[in-house]
């Protein structure tokens, strides 16, 4: 009986170990996919399946890695076979919770440093249980842990972030100033010189430096690559770089070796240093068990100095992990959109939408790197200045040409700099953040290229403070939480283990494999990539459903804020933000037409699909913007004005209503009479808001209304009038989509209903326009 448990439970650790394969690949594929696909170097399938070779020779290099897991954090010769199960069974699913709480809320975490503080917070878990049943002191727990070997970890996790950004910078400063943006003449003398010296650098790092992991490497191999170390990196160095000379003569784009070997050499290390986060701890709970099936002692009484004898992994595991992880990089949907969605925020350009808010640290050191820098300018000398300023004068765009996401130049130095900075730590045991490291070179590169000027550097440091904050809250989560767990399992045995198996299950099907409920109105958008007039329909259906939805927040909100309630006012805020966030995601399948090449849709059909639902995202983020300043007044316990500004609020909500019946009409049968309908009732709700702004003006003296319920009137009236508006747009929208889809120019309605989103004070003008 005891030994089917154990089964079970081993079992399961294994199957955890391939979802978190799975899942890791598809959240981390970014870290070594996005320099080339951005930089468009090749296409998506040889970028992948050059990252698939790297990840499937990396896998084989991480034997070393899995050290870390078997006793790289605790002494495992102080505790039994039955203390270690526990132990790795409550940081597996403690990181399965983890990761899945992290990532539901949008916060930065890291695999790598929730894995070794999970097992330092089981570890001290069990240690402590075990000193208290045996009446010890608590002091005695550092013979336990291996403290030094914790803390050369940990210090090394989090110097990485330093050193990652400082030599990005460095060295991207420098090679930007030999290059230039306008590398075309430079490139012909230093492209095969930039070939030997990041290739070699490769191999260098990720074979030589990483041999002695590699589960293949016989002792002999190793011994001469130590012994000819200084010849072999000079023959490749010379020879690598008159090859790349030579192809640079004949025309051939060197950057594509070198950004295609950094991919390689990037996918490479971070299967090399990241799997051990996925299958580290079940591959040595595998371990454990077969030694206890082997040796017939009681699991409480049998000490695990087994997993002190750090042998090579089998391959055939690592391979079978390997080939997960490259089967992940084809299939999953996730990883490509993950892929997209960085190289949508990642920006070459200044001005662009930035990932991170800013933060008050964040401006704080933007204000002191502003002070410094303007010091350092001053004493710089002028020829000096010119140089530089020269090389970092931008290529033009030719016309016709779409920029590219990524400079060369620079994809290269992320790619080989990330990759050079995973391998070495690799190669000293030290397991990295890969995200991290990988992320803080990005920022370096881009803050020696100058993309970090005053419009977007609070944005960036921002963002790195934000990773770094990250990192500790992910240290002290995983930590806190394992211990907890642990303490459960210690305390209450196996029925404990069952239970959070069976709630591991659960959240692992929701989070991974449970299929998300599509909406009626989004199974629409999404089927509309037929035909022009199923895109008229998904826009008539999804008017409906968000003005309805949208007027019946209004009408909450309203009741709840002058019932001065509120919970139930931030409830109404919550479902706003709901509906503008479907809003989001419908919106979002214009791409997806512009991408389909077998697509029937008029491109002036996918134009008006992206206006139509703009104007409805912009509506529903209205009315969420208003009701997050309605909820801030009732927190703040502020005045909750009445009479006659309440009145006309409420006479404003029923014309709303009535309004609805001319839209239900108008998505029905886009015609020209329903088009004159929605344009006068438009035109007398306008009339209305304004009479109801003047009312506001007149009572101010006679009833003492304050300044915020004044703010908080006009803001109510803003959103209504921006509801009126918008939505008449839309119905402008969907009678041009009706027209083209008859076979007419729609150009009138079309320019009417652009003229009415450009200028949305009053629609009076153009509703007096679409009745002429």
């Amino acid at each position: 009986m005891l030994e089917t448990i154990f089964i079970l439970l081993v079992a399961f650790l294994l199957i955890l170990a391939c979802v978190d394969l799975f899942v890791g690949v598809s959240n981390d594929a970014v870290n070594f996919l996005n320099s080339a696909v951005g930089s468009r170097i090749a296409p998506l399938k040889i970028i992948l399946i050059v990252a698939s070779i790297g990840v499937l020779f990396g896998a084989t290099f991480s034997s070393g890695m899995m050290e870390v897991a078997r006793s790289g954090v605790f002494h495992p010769e102080l505790f039994s076979f039955y203390d270690v199960i526990l132990i790795f069974f409550a940081v597996m699913v403690t990181d399965v919770i983890l990761i899945n709480v992290f990532n539901i809320f949008g916060l930065p975490t890291s695999t790598t440093v929730s894995i070794i503080f999970e097992l330092l917070g089981a570890a001290v878990c069990a240690s402590a249980y075990k000193l208290y049943s045996d009446g010890q002191s608590f002091s005695e727990i550092f013979n336990y842990i291996k403290s030094d070997r914790t803390a050369t970890i940990v210090s090394g996790i989090l110097i990485s972030v330093a050193v990652a950004f400082i030599s990005g910078a460095i060295i991207q400063f420098i090679l930007r100033v030999l290059f230039s943006f306008r590398f075309q003449n430079s490139y012909r003398y230093l492209g095969g010189l930039f070939t030997g010296f990041s290739l070699t650098a490769i191999i260098y790092f990720l074979v030589m430096k990483g041999a002695k992991g590699a589960s293949f490497m016989k002792p002999e191999y190793i011994d001469f690559i130590n012994a000819n170390t200084t010849v072999i990196l000079w023959t490749l160095f010379i020879g690598l770089t008159v090859l790349g000379q030579l192809l640079v003569m004949i025309g051939f784009n060197v950057f594509k070796i070198i950004i295609l070997g950094g991919t390689f050499a990037l996918a490479f290390s971070f299967a090399g240093n990241d799997l051990v986060n996925f299958i580290g701890v079940p591959l040595a709970a595998l371990d454990a068990f077969t030694a206890w099936t082997g040796s017939g002692n009681d699991p409480h009484l049998m000490t695990m100095e087994i997993l002190n004898n750090n042998e090579h992994a089998n391959s055939l595991y690592l391979v079978l992990a390997g080939l997960i992880m490259v089967t992940t990089l084809w299939i999953s949907k996730k990883a490509r959109r993950v892929i997209q969605t960085s190289i949508n925020l990642s920006s070459s350009t200044q001005g662009e939408r930035e990932q991170f808010g800013a933060t008050p640290v964040g401006r704080v050191i933007t204000r002191i790197g502003l002070d410094v820098s303007r010091a350092t300018y001053n004493i710089i000398p002028q020829r000096i200045k010119a140089a530089i300023a020269s090389r970092y004068i931008k290529a033009p765009v030719v016309k016709g040409e779409i920029p590219l996401p990524f400079d060369y130049v620079r994809a290269s130095v992320n790619l080989v700099l990330s990759a050079i900075l995973i391998a070495s730590a690799t190669s000293l045991k030290l397991p990295l953040s890969t995200t991290y490291v990988t992320f803080m070179v990005a920022m370096g590169t881009s803050f020696a290229d100058g993309a970090w000027d005053r419009e977007s550097a609070v944005y960036r440091i921002s963002g790195v403070v934000t990773v770094i904050a990250g990192w500790f809250l992910t240290a002290f989560s995983a930590f806190t939480l394992t211990f907890i767990v642990c303490l459960i399992f210690f305390i209450f045995s196996y029925p404990a283990l069952i239970i959070l198996m069976i709630i591991t299950m659960v959240i692992i099907y929701r989070t991974n494999f449970a299929k998300t409920k599509v909406t009626e109105t989004m199974q629409q958008v999404i089927d509309a990539k037929g035909d022009n007039e199923k895109v008229l329909q998904a826009i008539s259906s999804a008017v409906q459903v968000f003005y309805k939805d949208n007027l019946t927040c209004l009408e909450r909100a309203f009741n709840e804020f002058f019932a001065d309630n509120e919970f139930k006012l931030r409830k109404v805020t919550h479902k706003a933000f709901n509906i503008m966030d479907e809003l989001e995601k419908e919106r979002s399948e214009y791409y997806s037409m512009a991408l389909d090449k077998e697509q029937k849709v008029n491109i002036d059909a996918n134009h008006y699909f992206y206006l139509s639902f703009t104007n409805m995202y912009e509506v529903s983020k209205s009315v969420h913007n208003a009701l997050s300043q309605a909820v801030i007044h009732v927190a703040n316990r502020h005045t909750i004005f009445s009479g006659q500004l309440k009145e006309n609020l409420e006479e404003l909500l029923q014309k709303l209503q009535k309004f609805a019946l001319y839209i239900d009409a108008m998505s029905k049968e886009p015609s020209s009479d329903n088009m004159d309908g929605i344009a006068k009732r438009a035109k007398k709700l306008n009339r209305s808001i304004d009479k109801s702004q003047l009312d506001l003006v007149n009572l101010i003296g006679t009833e003492k209304i304050s300044m915020r319920s004044s703010e908080i009137y006009l803001t109510f009236l803003g959103t209504v009038r921006n509801m009126v508006n918008r939505y008449l747009a839309v119905a402008l929208l969907a009678r041009a989509l009706a027209e083209l889809t008859e076979g007419k120019k729609p150009e009138e309605a079309a320019t009417q209903a652009q003229m009415l989103v450009q200028v949305n004070p009053t629609a009076e003008a153009i509703s007096e326009k679409v009745e002429q």
